[in-house]
C-alpha cells in the first residue's frame, strides 16, 4: 500500500508543475459560503466561468474572480496558455484559522464568536479533444428522464398492493 501511496503522490507533484493554479489564503469569509459559488464554475470554460461569477449576487464571488483571474494570468505568464482554452478543473476551499472572540452577556456569562477564514484555490487545465467538460445542466436532464419512468411505475405497484390485499382479506373470512 505505501508503494501506492508513493507512486500516486508522484504523479500528483508531476501534474501540480503542467497545471496553472492560484491561492488567496485567510480571507475572511466562511468556506460553505465560498463552496456555493465555486460549484456553479467547476468544470466551466474560464470566460464562461467569469461571466457566472460576474452576474452572481454573492459576497464571495468577488474573492473568487480574483483568484481565477489570477491563475489565467498565471497560465498566460508562466506556461504560455492561452486562457480561450483553459477550464477550471478544481476548485475547492478550505477551512482557515478561526479568530475566536467572545459575545458578553448576561449575568457574567459569554458566547463564544467563531470568524471563520477560507483558504481558496482554482486549477486550471487545457482543453483536449479526449477530455469531455461535464456540465451539470446535463445531469439534470438525466434526472428528470429517471423521474419520470419511475411515476409512470408507481400506479402499477399501488395497483398490485390494492389486488394483494383484497385477495388477504378474502382469505382471511
Amino acid at each position: 500500500m505505501a508503494k501506492r501511496m508513493k507512486e500516486k503522490a508522484a504523479k500528483i507533484s508531476e501534474m501540480r508543475d503542467k497545471r496553472p493554479q492560484a491561492t488567496a489564503k485567510y480571507l475572511r469569509i466562511s468556506p460553505p459560503k465560498v463552496r456555493i459559488v465555486l460549484d456553479l464554475i467547476r468544470g466551466q470554460d474560464y470566460f464562461t466561468a467569469l461571466g457566472i461569477l460576474k452576474s452572481t449576487p454573492k459576497a464571495a464571488s468577488e474573492l473568487i474572480i480574483k483568484v481565477l483571474e489570477s491563475a489565467g494570468a498565471n497560465a498566460e505568464n508562466n506556461l504560455n496558455m492561452s486562457k480561450s482554452d483553459l477550464y477550471v478543473a478544481e476548485c475547492f476551499a478550505n477551512d482557515g484559522q478561526t479568530l475566536k472572540r467572545y459575545w458578553y452577556r448576561s449575568h457574567g456569562s459569554a458566547d463564544m464568536l467563531r470568524k471563520r477564514t477560507s483558504h481558496i484555490t482554482i486549477i486550471l487545465d487545457e482543453k483536449k479533444d479526449d477530455v469531455v467538460v461535464t456540465k451539470p445542466k446535463e445531469k439534470k436532464a438525466e434526472n428528470k428522464e429517471v423521474k419520470a419512468e419511475t411515476k409512470a411505475e408507481k400506479p402499477k405497484k399501488v395497483e398490485e398492493t390494492k389486488s394483494e390485499k383484497a385477495q388477504t382479506q378474502e382469505g382471511g373470512k
